[in-house]
């Protein structure tokens, strides 16, 4: 039997290491292709409290949302990264995987996981769970610096890699600069200039050509590479963005990753049926990290996290085009005039429906300018 492919994941340093080490900060791990869920490490099968674990987490797929095909689910361990794949695998696969899903014990990390996590809703019946949004953690670290938020504040996962403060691109540079230094300097430029890695910008345009690029069996080697490429940084960002996030901004992490899971999955019970979001007060745990909430000096200080929310308005058919305005003027005017983020379903649906994820005040603030929109239509 054939050796699976190899790949390289950027592992934290310790604390008490100077020198980079290529075997021991991009350590070459194999990449298995998953066709049966005894493939699978026990203790993602089976989570417990005793062998609680991060991992990276992606979905790849045609038109993936609630009607799309899910195609290949990507895990990134430490040691291994492992490609489920739904399409040979099929529904039993995808379900064996639905406890680790839906585990407290197992954090993912996801770079926006609203579409993902709508299609493992509606296609298998599983309520993401436990998320680290790398999307919303950027958009934390930016606000504890003291940016001020900007509506629509998106970073692709390739902007986040090239972002000098995760320092993903200076470890590979620092790694490899000596063994493949031209390499090094075009990497760097390719990301400096916002240009995605080669084999990704392949994969998009015979995603052009053939939107069911991801359906094909034998997975090619392109496919291999380009799944497990957007897992492998995951771990190493995870822990440069919990390094920087203070014990306020994990809060919203953890709360505003449980809103994102449920952002598209809207059903008729008001989503009882979905884990409770954690609260202000107390202790929750965020993956290996358990941070402690003291709410007296919270509030004392002033800095209490607002209760979040997430709200969804239902829009006249028809009349989607009205509240976005013009090459989206209105909705923008709404985002500008409140800290809520709103989305859209788009093509892909729920139509007729907008979504509003933020404190509860300045939900309620979106709420009342987006039905004030309405008014004025008729």
């Amino acid at each position: 039997m054939a050796s699976p492919p190899k790949t390289h994941i950027p592992l934290p340093p310790d604390p008490g290491d100077k020198h980079l080490d290529s075997e021991a900060y991009l350590p070459s791990v194999p990449i298995h292709v998953v066709t049966h869920a005894s493939q699978l490490p026990e203790e993602f099968l089976q989570p417990s409290r005793e062998k609680q674990m991060v991992i990276g987490f992606d979905c790849e797929g045609v038109d993936l949302c609630r009607q799309g095909t899910l195609c290949i689910m990507q895990l990134a361990f430490p040691n291994a990264i492992y490609l489920v794949d739904a399409i040979e695998g099929g529904e039993t696969l995808v379900k064996a995987c639905k406890p680790a899903l839906e585990s407290s014990y197992i954090t993912k990390v996801i770079h926006d996981c609203k579409r993902d996590s709508e299609a493992l809703y509606f296609q298998f019946g599983i309520k993401l769970h436990n998320v680290v949004d790398t999307q919303i953690a950027y958009s934390l670290i930016k606000e504890q610096e003291g940016q001020k938020r900007v509506p629509d504040d998106y970073i692709s996962f390739v902007g986040l890699l090239a972002d000098p403060r995760f320092g993903v691109l200076d470890l590979l540079s620092s790694v490899f600069s000596f063994l493949f230094p031209y390499l090094c300097i075009l990497m760097r430029e390719e990301f400096d200039a916002g240009i995605s890695y080669v084999e990704k910008e392949e994969v998009r345009v015979l995603l052009r050509q053939d939107p069911n690029f991801w359906t094909y069996r034998p997975l090619s080697e392109l496919m291999v590479r380009a799944a497990a490429d957007d897992v492998r940084f995951l771990l190493y960002i995870y822990h440069k963005m919990v390094e920087k996030l203070n014990e306020r901004s994990l809060r919203y992490l953890a709360v505003r990753g449980a809103l994102y899971c449920r952002c598209f999955c809207i059903n008729d019970n008001n989503f009882e049926d979905w884990p409770a979001l954690p609260p202000v007060p107390g202790i929750y745990s965020l993956g290996s990290y358990t941070c402690f909430n003291n709410a007296e000096t919270l509030i004392a200080d002033m800095q209490a996290p607002e209760e979040e929310t997430l709200s969804v308005l239902d829009v006249p058919p028809g009349k989607m085009g009205c509240i976005i305005g013009k090459r989206g003027a209105n909705i923008l005017a709404i985002k500008e005039g409140c800290s809520a983020e709103i989305f859209f379903g788009g093509d892909k649906g729920p139509p007729n429906k907008v979504f509003i994820i933020g404190p509860v005040k300045q939900v309620k603030k979106a709420e009342a300018m987006l039905r004030g929109r309405m008014l004025n239509i008729y």
